[in-house]
């Protein structure tokens, strides 16, 4: 699924999961994730905006990793699209996006000289 950074507030970024994903992706009956940043592994508490509008997860720790992987070049702070793949019960790997990734322009054919 694809996902986006979202900046609470100064110093507060999380990210924007959406209420689609949300219901494709999330069980109600869970109230923690666990999301695999890199090499780290930590828990988010999901809170229950986020099953009525809010789909949003925050952390200190997704907060600093977000800065520093995906915002760190981006002086507008502007969304940043995320892969977050699922890994298992509960579990999701999160990923920066790359515009060659996904996107790749067509080669324009020569003309004939």
């Amino acid at each position: 699924m694809v996902v986006t950074t979202y900046r609470k507030s100064p110093g507060i970024t999380g990210l924007l999961v959406g209420a689609d994903n949300v219901r494709r992706y999330f069980s109600k009956r869970v109230s923690v994730i666990e999301l695999q940043l890199d090499h780290l592994r930590i828990q988010c508490h999901l809170l229950p905006d986020f099953w009525q509008g809010e789909p949003e997860i925050y952390d200190a720790r997704l907060c600093s990793w977000l800065e520093a992987k995906c915002l760190h070049a981006s002086s507008s702070r502007a969304p940043v699209p995320l892969a977050m793949i699922p890994a298992g019960k509960s579990s999701f790997r999160l990923m920066p996006l790359t515009m060659d990734s996904h996107v790749r322009p067509k080669q324009q054919p020569r003309s004939a000289a």
